[in-house]
């Protein structure tokens, strides 16, 4: 890497006194069962984000400007336990910062960690869950901290929405609410489900975004590809319908497992990422000061749970 900010973007909108975005990297591949290497995707991902153009054309913005912080990743890999409560008070810390906070993993065993966070810090929160696969396993291979089980938890403390599902084992059935799952063979030929899937959030959601999701052909590098995954454009149809019609609170981003002869998904989940934050602040001057932004940040206050008790 070139600099050590996010996307070589200038230190004066990397500082976190003036940045509104927190990327938090997670280099974590403890559990993964098939292909390794998601470990490697956060940095195969900043990589490619600094040989991103930084003009969104679609928003007609230049997102970078609102500021964002490029925090220390989270390294924790003693066990998994021990990197989901390293996640958890990393991501609860700049939450509570007034940050909008953003992950880019690893595997999919770090949103347990994310997840938990959100949910302690924003009330009647909805997980937008964007995957191949069910991950609804109470526990795996000894762990409830497993990357089948990332969102169990979730599904039990949560509004839980998966969308894009392709595969799963039959003892998940037995936790998934099929009203609120999207399967890809059914979205396929279905119109509305976007609507649908939109019509069952709450006010605030959080996006957990496997990279899975997207069909191998234009998303190879991924430990455990599915065939009939989503495409570019009709994913980012859907995910600007959320960011406008829902208060987005953050999102991670997981399971690239990089190629170094195919490029091309590494740049896939860079634009992605940054498309997310331009559909987030696609509404925001960026000629604001940050010190002007007190309104916005007292509206946000208003909707955190913060709790005496914390220490992060």
């Amino acid at each position: 890497m070139k600099t050590n900010t996010y996307a070589g973007i200038a230190q004066e909108f990397a500082k976190l006194e003036r940045a509104k975005i927190v990327l938090i990297p997670v280099p974590y591949d403890g559990t993964s069962t098939w292909q390794k290497g998601a470990d490697k995707g956060p940095k195969a991902f900043l990589e490619a984000s600094e040989n991103m153009e930084l003009y969104d054309i679609e928003t007609g913005t230049e997102v970078y400007q609102q500021g964002v912080f490029l925090a220390d990743a989270v390294t924790e890999n003693a066990s998994p336990e021990a990197m989901v409560e390293a996640v958890h008070r990393a991501t609860k810390k700049y939450i509570k910062k007034n940050k909008f906070v953003t992950i880019f993993g690893g595997e999919h065993s770090i949103s347990i960690g994310t997840i938990r966070a959100f949910n302690e810090m924003y009330p009647s929160l909805t997980v937008l869950h964007i995957d191949a696969h069910a991950d609804l396993r109470k526990e795996y291979d000894g762990s409830t901290c497993n990357h089948a089980c990332a969102v169990y938890e979730a599904s039990q403390n949560t509004n839980l929405i998966q969308v894009g599902i392709r595969s799963m084992d039959v003892i998940e059935k037995t936790v998934m609410d099929e009203d609120k799952t999207y399967f890809a063979h059914d979205m396929a030929v279905d119109d509305t489900w976007m609507d649908s899937a939109i019509d069952q959030m709450t006010d605030n959601v959080f996006i957990t975004f496997d990279l899975d999701a997207f069909d191998p052909s234009i998303m190879p590098s991924t430990g455990t590809p599915e065939p009939g995954g989503l495409l570019w454009y009709e994913t980012l149809e859907f995910l600007k319908q959320v960011f406008e019609e829902k208060n987005v609170v953050g999102f991670d981003i997981v399971e690239l497992c990089p190629n170094k002869k195919e490029k091309s998904s590494d740049f896939l989940a860079a634009k992605l990422y940054y498309k997310m934050l331009s559909y987030k602040f696609m509404n925001d001057n960026t000629e604001d000061d940050y010190d002007n932004n007190n309104e916005q940040t007292k509206q946000k206050n208003n909707t955190l749970k913060f709790t005496e008790d914390d220490n992060y």
